[in-house]
C-alpha cells in the first residue's frame, strides 16, 4: 500500500458530494470536476473500440517490441551483426548477470511462442550467448578500471563469459528471484553495507541520492535486498516516504551527467541499457508489466492541438532554430508564469467552455501569433491541459504508460523514484523536454500555494487525468468502477507528486549506466574496426605513445571558435572543468563548456565541477573540446 497519498474512503466518491472542510474532499471533487470536463469535450466524438484498447498485445509482438527497444533487433529481424550499426554482441558484453538473465528470459519466451505457432524460431538463446570469435576475445577492460583490474564478478566483458556464468532460462525462472519468499522467517538484513558503499548509514535522516555514483545497477541492489530482507537504500530512507524534501544528488568525482549532456549516439545506447535495466529492476521487485495496444486516434494535418510533438517542433524550428518545446506550449507556460501563479485555484478552476473552444480554434488557425493579452490565466491553464490531453501520442507515451502505473506496486518510495528515473531516460527527446518544462512550471505553482491555494497534492490530483489519459465514459458507472477509477486517480497523483519533487533526479544519468554506455562504445568500436593485423599493430604502437603522454597528466584542449585554437594543460588532483573554460573566456563571450569527445564516449558535456584527472583516467584516449 502507498503511504504518500491520502487513503480513499471505503465508500464510493460521487461528484455530487457536498464539500466539507476536509481538504481531501476538496481534492476529490476537484478530480471529478476535471474528469467531467474531459468527458464533455469528448461528447459527439465517435466511440472507439474499448475492448481493442484494453486487449493485451500478442505475445510475439510483445517480445519483439521488447527486444527491439533493447537494441537487439538484429536477433528479431535476423540481420547480420556485421551490418548492424550497434551490434548485439557489443550490447550483451556490457550487461550484468541479472540483466543477462532478463534478456535470456525474453529470448526463451519469444522462441517458445514461435514454436507453439509452428513458426521458425530465431537464433537459439545458446547461440546468442556463444563464445566470441578471435577478433573479440581480447575485449578491453571496463573503462572505469583502465588502470586497475576490474572485478571479475560484476560485469560480463565477453559473450563467452556470459555463457559460462549463466544458465538457460526455463519458464519458471522468475521464481528464482523470489527465493526469500520460501522462508517464513527470512534472515535479518546485514548491518554492514556491501563494498560499493563507502558511507555508513547516518544517524539522522538524510535525503542524499548517493546511489547516483555507485558502479552497481539498481537491479543488483534490489536482489541483495530481496535475499536479506532490506536493501541499503531502504535502511537509509526508512520512514521518509511522506517527505516532500527532494533527494539531493551526490556527484561522483567525474561529475554528474544529465541526459542533455550526451550526444544522440550515446542517448541511443543509453536507452537500450536503461530499457533492459528497468525490466530487470521491476522483475527483481516482483512487478509484472503488460503492454496494451495503443488506441486508435484520428490524426490531423494542421493546427496545434492533436499534432505530434515532433511535427510541431519541426515546423517551429523553421522560425525558431533550437526550440526544445513547441512554441505554443512555451507561450502558455510563459503567460501562466507571468499572470497566473498567484491566481487562486489556478489549474483547478475551469474557464468558460465556449471561450476555450474559441481560443482553440484561434490557436489552430494562427498558432503562436494569437493576441495573448486577451487570454486570462484560467483560460491559459485550460488550454495547457487540453494541449496535453489532445496529443496523439501521450506525453508519457503509449509504450511506457502501463509501466508508469506498475511503479505504484513498488513499496519503497526510494525505489519508485529510481524506476521513474529510468522511465524518464527512456522517453523520446521531445516528450522528455516538454515533460521537464511542465514539471518546472508545476513546481513554481506549488511554491506560490499561499496565494493560489494549490498545494502539491492538489496540483498532482488535478494533473493526473491529463497525463495518464484515463477514459471514464458515462456518468452511470458502478460503485466498483468508481472506486477503481478513484484508486487510479490517487495513484497517478502520487506519481506526479514524486515527479514534481524529484524532477532534478529524473534527468540525471546514474554512474553505472554511463559506465555501461562507455563499455558498449568500446566494444562496438572494437567490433567494427576491421583493421588488418599490420594496421592494428601500428595503432597499438600509436596508442602506447598517447598513453605515455597522458600518464604524465598533460592534455590538449581544442577551442576552434576562439583565438587560442588549442592549449596544453597539466592536470592535477584539483583541476576542474571550470578552471579550463575560464582560460578561454573573454568579455561578452557566451558561456563555454568543456566536452570529452571520442574514446569510449561519443560526446559528453562535462559538469563545471568535475575533476578532469578522473575523467582522463576513465577515458584516456578522448579529445578535449571547448564550445558553447
Amino acid at each position: 500500500m502507498l503511504s504518500s497519498p491520502p487513503a480513499t474512503s471505503s465508500s464510493p466518491v460521487q461528484p455530487s458530494h457536498t464539500v466539507t472542510s476536509d481538504p481531501r474532499h476538496v481534492t476529490m471533487e476537484t478530480y471529478w470536476t476535471e474528469v467531467q470536463s474531459i468527458e464533455e469535450e469528448k461528447e459527439g466524438e465517435e466511440e472507439e473500440d474499448e475492448e481493442d484498447e484494453r486487449k493485451s498485445m500478442d505475445e510475439v509482438e510483445l517480445e519483439e517490441a521488447w527486444l527491439t527497444e533493447a537494441g537487439l533487433f538484429s536477433l528479431v529481424m535476423g540481420s547480420a551483426e556485421d551490418t548492424d550499426p550497434l551490434p548485439a554482441g557489443a550490447l550483451l558484453s556490457t550487461l550484468t548477470r541479472q540483466q543477462v538473465a532478463t534478456v535470456k528470459r525474453r529470448l526463451d519466451n519469444y522462441n517458445e511462442t514461435l514454436r507453439k505457432r509452428n513458426r521458425q524460431p530465431i537464433r537459439d538463446v545458446r547461440d546468442v550467448f556463444a563464445q566470441p570469435d578471435d577478433n573479440t576475445a581480447d575485449t578491453n577492460p571496463s573503462p572505469q578500471h583502465t588502470h586497475n583490474e576490474s572485478p571479475p564478478t560484476r560485469y560480463h566483458m565477453t559473450t563467452k563469459t556470459i555463457r559460462r556464468n549463466t544458465h538457460r532460462v526455463q519458464p519458471t525462472r522468475p521464481a528464482l528471484f523470489f527465493e526469500d519468499q520460501l522462508h517464513e522467517h527470512p534472515s535479518p538484513p546485514p548491518l554492514t553495507p556491501s563494498p560499493i558503499h563507502t558511507v555508513s548509514p547516518p544517524v539522522t535522516r538524510s535525503r542524499r541520492a548517493d546511489w547516483l555514483q555507485r558502479d552497481s545497477p539498481y537491479s543488483e541492489g534490489v536482489v541483495e535486498h530481496k535475499q536479506g530482507g532490506a536493501c541499503w537504500d531502504c535502511l537509509c530512507f526508512h520512514g521518509d516516504d511522506n517527505s516532500d524534501e527532494p533527494f539531493a544528488p551526490v556527484s561522483p568525482s567525474q561529475g554528474l551527467t544529465c541526459v542533455d549532456d550526451l550526444s544522440s549516439c550515446d542517448l541511443i545506447q543509453l536507452s537500450f541499457i536503461s530499457h533492459i535495466e528497468l525490466s530487470t529492476f521491476l522483475l527483481a521487485l516482483g512487478i509484472q508489466t503488460k503492454r496494451t495496444r495503443p488506441p486508435r486516434r484520428r490524426t490531423r494535418d494542421g493546427g496545434v492541438f492533436g499534432i505530434p510533438l515532433d511535427s510541431l517542433l519541426e515546423n517551429d524550428r523553421k522560425k525558431f532554430p533550437g526550440a526544445k518545446v513547441p512554441v505554443v506550449f512555451q507561450k502558455l507556460l510563459t503567460v501562466l508564469e507571468q499572470t497566473g501563479l498567484q491566481t487562486e485555484g489556478i489549474l483547478r478552476v475551469p474557464g468558460s467552455a465556449a471561450r476555450l473552444k474559441h481560443l482553440r480554434r484561434e490557436l489552430d488557425r494562427c498558432g503562436w501569433g494569437l493576441d495573448w493579452s486577451t487570454v486570462r490565466p484560467v483560460e491559459a491553464a485550460g488550454l495547457l491541459k487540453l494541449f496535453i490531453r489532445e496529443l496523439p501520442i501521450p506525453l508519457l507515451t503509449h509504450t511506457h504508460l502501463s509501466t508508469y502505473r506498475c511503479v505504484l506496486g513498488i513499496s519503497a518510495v526510494v525505489h519508485q523514484v529510481q524506476a521513474l528515473q529510468l522511465l524518464s531516460l527512456l522517453l523520446p527527446e521531445a516528450h522528455r523536454d516538454v515533460l521537464g518544462a511542465l514539471l518546472v512550471f508545476l513546481r513554481k505553482v506549488v511554491s506560490h500555494q499561499d496565494q493560489n491555494r494549490m498545494s502539491l497534492w492538489n496540483v498532482s490530483m488535478v494533473m493526473a487525468p491529463n497525463l495518464f489519459a484515463w477514459r471514464q465514459r458515462g456518468n452511470k458507472r458502478s460503485v466498483a468502477k468508481q472506486r477503481e477509477e478513484m484508486e487510479e486517480a490517487v495513484g497517478g497523483a502520487h506519481l506526479i507528486r514524486l515527479m514534481i519533487i524529484h524532477q532534478d533526479l529524473l534527468w540525471t544519468v546514474p554512474n553505472f549506466l554511463l559506465s555501461q554506455v562507455r563499455q558498449m562504445n568500446q566494444a562496438s568500436n572494437q567490433k567494427q574496426s576491421g583493421l588488418s593485423r599490420t594496421r592494428r599493430l601500428l595503432r597499438r604502437k600509436r596508442d602506447q605513445n598517447q598513453v605515455t603522454e597522458l600518464c604524465e597528466g598533460v592534455i590538449r584542449v581544442h577551442a576552434p571558435l576562439h583565438t587560442k585554437v588549442s592549449m596544453a594543460i597539466q592536470l592535477d588532483d584539483q583541476m576542474k572543468a571550470r578552471d579550463v573554460t575560464a582560460r578561454f573566456e573573454s568579455e561578452n563571450s557566451p558561456i563555454q563548456h568543456l566536452y570529452e569527445v571520442g574514446g569510449n564516449i561519443c560526446e559528453r558535456r562535462l559538469h563545471p565541477d568535475c575533476v578532469l584527472l578522473d575523467v582522463y583516467r576513465i577515458n584516456p584516449h578522448c579529445d578535449w573540446l571547448i564550445k558553447p
